[in-house]
């Protein structure tokens, strides 16, 4: 008899047991939770963490990520305006904003991302076909303005570099905006949304790539003509500041050199008025080594070159 009590206690207690382990539920920081019964949602979505109760076998608990989640796309083949065809990668971050109407329509992240794939393939896709490719690479003007700068307008034109109007940046959010509408029937806030990448198609990657080739040789050609004009004006503002120092120098120093003949003619001037006699002396003097050193001289008895020797004897 006590054996059969003992036994209906613990069947009794795990009753008991599982009644409320099916009562209670956790809801974590990242999460927040619908609460259905028979299928239908029951009250508000709870987005408070801590130990909830609910119905037991009767209510169930939907749980769903309330972090900010990344939605990274595949890579799309799009048409322009112009009718280019280019690859077009766009990634982005999204959240559950609103659970209920999220449980109601998506039910799961899952169908979320493969709903996000057609939404924003489809947005994206209507707004690539609406611009051409300049204003889809480009968010600027900025090359054209340098270029102007230093080619001038006519240049810049010749080399199709065509001025944009709206620009990748403005492209960006103007898909932002429209998919921010779509994705709100369905209870999710888009946060924010970047195109990754975009590639030519391979038929004209190559030719894409040669024409930026040559614009670089060009480009090159160019810098190196503006090196070459910027050297002759040094070569040149050298050769003319040489020439001028050179000059200058010359003319000091025959402004030097005149001085010092003037000194030196004044210094003979002045010993040969003291003495003339006796500077002719020396000077005749100094002059027979330097005269009679190399071959013969013929002079007659009576020459002045000789008054010196003569006297002597």
């Amino acid at each position: 008899m006590k054996q059969n009590t003992l036994a209906i206690w613990i069947i009794i207690g795990s009753l008991l047991g599982m009644v409320v382990l099916n009562s209670a539920y956790i809801v974590d920081e990242t999460e927040q939770v619908v609460i259905t019964q028979f299928g239908e949602p029951i009250g508000a979505p709870i987005k408070t963490p801590g130990l909830h109760w609910k119905i037991p076998f009767i209510q169930i608990v939907h749980k769903f990520d309330k972090r900010v989640l990344t939605w990274d796309g595949y890579p799309s083949e799009i048409p322009t305006r112009d009718k280019k065809f280019i690859w077009v990668d766009v990634t982005g971050r999204w959240r559950i904003d609103d659970p209920l109407k999220f449980f109601q329509t998506m039910d799961q992240e899952r169908t979320a991302q493969s709903r996000l794939d057609d939404i924003m393939d489809g947005v994206t896709r209507n707004f690539i076909t609406r611009n051409n490719l300049t204003e889809i690479v480009r968010s600027s003007n900025r090359l054209l303005e340098v270029q102007e700068e230093d080619e001038g307008e006519g240049m810049a034109q010749e080399r199709n570099v065509s001025k944009i109007d709206v620009g990748r940046d403005a492209i960006t959010r103007q898909i932002l905006d429209a998919a921010r509408k779509v994705v709100a029937e369905y209870g999710i806030e888009l946060i924010d949304l970047r195109i990754k990448r975009i590639n030519y198609e391979e038929k004209v990657r190559s030719k894409v790539f040669e024409r930026m080739i040559s614009e670089r040789k060009r480009a090159a050609e160019q810098l190196r003509s503006e090196g070459q004009g910027v050297r002759a004006e040094i070569e040149g503002k050298k050769e003319k500041e040489l020439k001028r120092i050179q000059s200058e120098a010359y003319r000091t120093a025959q402004k030097i050199k005149g001085e010092g003949d003037a000194k030196a003619t004044e210094i003979y001037g002045n010993a040969y008025s003291k003495d003339p006699q006796f500077y002719a002396l020396i000077a005749t003097l100094e002059k027979y080594p330097t005269t009679l050193k190399d071959g013969r001289l013929v002079l007659t008895t009576n020459s002045d070159f000789l008054r010196y020797l003569k006297e002597v004897e």
